[in-house]
């Protein structure tokens, strides 16, 4: 049986809580087309993609080396508090992790946010490396949509 962990991870960045909360949330649409290097597509199977139990597959760009597509569901949200938590069910990353569950709470500071993410996951084996990988991913696509959000 694979071990157990949990990955957590802060960020700084220069964009207004309300404004990286609303990117967030309309990701589906968003990613695609601010990311493309790193998100195909993101479609939405059930629900509106944003309510709780909305189910979508994305699909990666082809630079994406462990995972070309997940499918994920929303488990819960928190708008006032800017919060939310995603479940990977299927997918890529399920071949390497039996349990995939993820957090993201964007949080006000001085004019700007602070983005935790955290993850607690479940290894198919013990071969399989911590998702160090999908937490510097993230990280990555929270700057990228900083940087996105702060240009435009």
């Amino acid at each position: 049986m694979g071990s157990s962990g949990k990955l957590e991870v802060e960020v700084e960045v220069k964009s207004p809580a309300d404004k990286f909360w609303g990117f967030i949330r309309d990701s589906t649409t968003l990613f695609p087309k601010a990311l493309p290097h790193d998100y195909k597509s993101i479609d939405v199977l059930e629900g509106d993609g944003k309510a709780v139990g909305s189910i979508r597959l994305i699909t990666y760009a082809e630079g994406s080396e462990l995972v070309k597509v997940d499918k994920e569901r929303i488990e819960a949200v928190d708008e006032a508090n800017k919060a939310v938590a995603y479940s990977v069910i299927d997918g890529d990353l399920v071949k390497y992790y039996k349990k995939f569950k993820a957090y993201l709470v964007v949080i006000p500071k001085g004019e700007g946010s602070l983005v935790k993410w955290s993850c607690e996951y479940e290894k198919a084996s013990d071969e399989v490396p911590n998702p160090d990988v999908v937490k510097d991913f993230a990280v990555k696509n929270f700057l990228e949509v900083d940087a996105y959000i702060t240009s435009n």
